[in-house]
């Protein structure tokens, strides 16, 4: 039986380990102001960078700068918001598009829509993209889940593995449900994925935890105040449990350009800009013992493992 993710890093039995990770790096400016810093002072152990987006170019050559750091390639199917949006790499004469051009704004429409030879044909084109701007591409994952199959069941989880196997990297799938419900068939279908990724050698994280996207009462009288998400956010940490837990977050500066970018939430990434340093938060890491790790660390695992 293949040991604890935990232990084949070198970790003792019972260790809680987390990879604070930051989405969604090149989606804009202000994204990208705050994940350089959080990069470049350890505040996070890792970024990923949404390569259709047009502030990828200034993500991925700072990547290119500092490949020491602990960068991944957020693939991409989906474009979320009204007045600001991307379109896929290998063009818009193919399954992955909308009426106008982009891609679609919700997980549905990717699941229902989209061909499986035109996922696995963008996503690789996003690999390349950042592996061609110089960028030491740490790890994979996934914006907004467009790939899992979670709304209708058809995921696209095969070119996935494809092409995590093929380049050596590791993929943010979670072994459990544990902290993203508790439906059987959610688990049932993580069994099966996990054993995918398993057969093909490439290395998954035990459990995958966020929170809300938005401020609770955003805009109204009763708008949850920094505090209470700064309380919330200290509590999950004090909830991981052992094994290997990403918790992923979108920390971006709350500014105009922001909020002329996106529908909603702009205050909540700004909140979690302020959560990665803040004291209280840096000192529960401590208290509670939990070891941060790097998907760096998972990346030379897997392909010490796999010669």
């Amino acid at each position: 039986m293949t040991a604890p993710l935990v232990e084949r890093l070198g970790h003792a039995p019972g260790t809680r380990a987390i990879i604070l990770n930051a989405d969604d790096f090149g989606m804009c400016h202000a994204a990208n102001t705050a994940i350089v810093e959080l990069l470049a002072t350890g505040r996070i152990d890792s970024t990923t960078v949404m390569v259709p987006c047009a502030w990828s170019p200034e993500a991925l050559a700072f990547a290119a700068s500092r490949t020491d750091l602990d960068v991944g390639v957020h693939l991409v199917l989906t474009s979320e918001w009204s007045r600001y949006r991307w379109r896929p790499l290998t063009g818009t004469a193919t399954t992955l598009v909308d009426d106008d051009g982009f891609f679609p704004a919700g997980v549905e429409a990717v699941e229902t829509g989209a061909s499986a030879d035109d996922v696995a044909a963008e996503i690789a084109a996003q690999l390349r993209a950042a592996l061609d701007a110089g960028a030491d591409v740490t790890h994979l994952d996934n914006h907004m889940g467009s790939v899992y199959g979670l709304l209708t069941g058809r995921d696209f989880l095969g070119a996935v593995f494809t092409l995590a196997a093929a380049h050596g990297l590791p993929f943010r799938l979670p072994r459990s449900t544990d902290g993203i419900g508790d439906e059987p068939a959610l688990q049932t279908k993580l069994d099966e994925a996990a054993a995918a990724a398993d057969a093909l050698g490439v290395e998954i994280i035990d459990r995958l935890w966020s929170h809300p996207f938005e401020v609770v009462g955003e805009g109204t009288p009763d708008e949850q105040t920094y505090e209470q998400v700064r309380d919330g956010f200290i509590a999950l940490l004090r909830a991981v449990p052992a094994g290997v837990t990403e918790i992923y977050l979108h920390p971006m500066v709350d500014d105009e350009e922001l909020r002329a970018a996106v529908d909603y939430g702009a205050v909540k990434r700004g909140q979690e800009l302020r959560l990665l340093s803040d004291p209280q938060v840096l000192q529960a890491i401590v208290d509670e013992g939990l070891v941060r790790v790097g998907w760096r660390a998972l990346r030379d695992l897997q392909r010490g493992e796999r010669g």
